[in-house]
């Protein structure tokens, strides 16, 4: 995974719960850098995941609700750090249309190495959007924090249900459905 991912986390770890509370989890989770981490770098995501447990361990707030406001947060920074991803997307349909044919594409001209999920859009009509998210870290919660910030981002109420997702030939995934708010 994208050490990003790691350096934003810790980040918000900091902000959201302090210092002390990012430096504790570290070494409750003991990940393999000792938290030491680029941005650029690549690393196993059984890190992350043991360092958002050790924060819900720490927090008493559930594993889910943990990833889901850190996918918010990775939104935000992205509209800050990459706002060309934004650039031709007006809504959120727009944007959730563009990632696997514009954004990851993008990604992988800066970070080769880069495993990314796919986001195939099953089914859009104006007021709804189906997605099927499909990763091999299965970080579903991630994608849906992304999502929301996302629907945030563009000023959109929109409620997101999740569904698990396999196909006949034992290929899985989560059906993410999008729904926009009645006006």
């Amino acid at each position: 995974m994208l050490g990003m991912v790691f350096t934003e986390f810790l980040e918000m770890v900091e902000e959201g719960f302090g210092p002390d509370v990012a430096d504790a989890i570290l070494c409750d989770a003991s990940p393999g850098h000792d938290g030491a981490y680029t941005a650029v770098g690549y690393y196993d995501h059984a890190e992350l995941v043991a360092m958002v447990v050790a924060l819900s361990g720490r927090t008493g707030i559930p594993v889910p609700d943990l990833v889901k406001a850190f996918g918010r947060h990775l939104l935000l920074r992205f509209t800050q750090v990459h706002p060309k991803m934004f650039q031709g997307a007006h809504s959120l349909f727009d944007l959730v249309a563009r990632i696997d044919g514009h954004i990851h594409v993008e990604v992988h001209k800066l970070y080769s190495e880069a495993t990314l999920p796919r986001f195939t859009v099953q089914d859009r009509s104006p007021e709804r959007m189906t997605v099927l998210y499909q990763s091999p870290r299965g970080l579903h919660e991630l994608a849906v924090g992304l999502l929301e910030g996302a629907a945030e981002h563009y000023g959109e109420a929109c409620t997101v249900q999740t569904q698990a997702w396999q196909d006949d030939q034992g290929q899985t995934g989560t059906l993410i459905t999008l729904e926009r708010a009645a006006a």
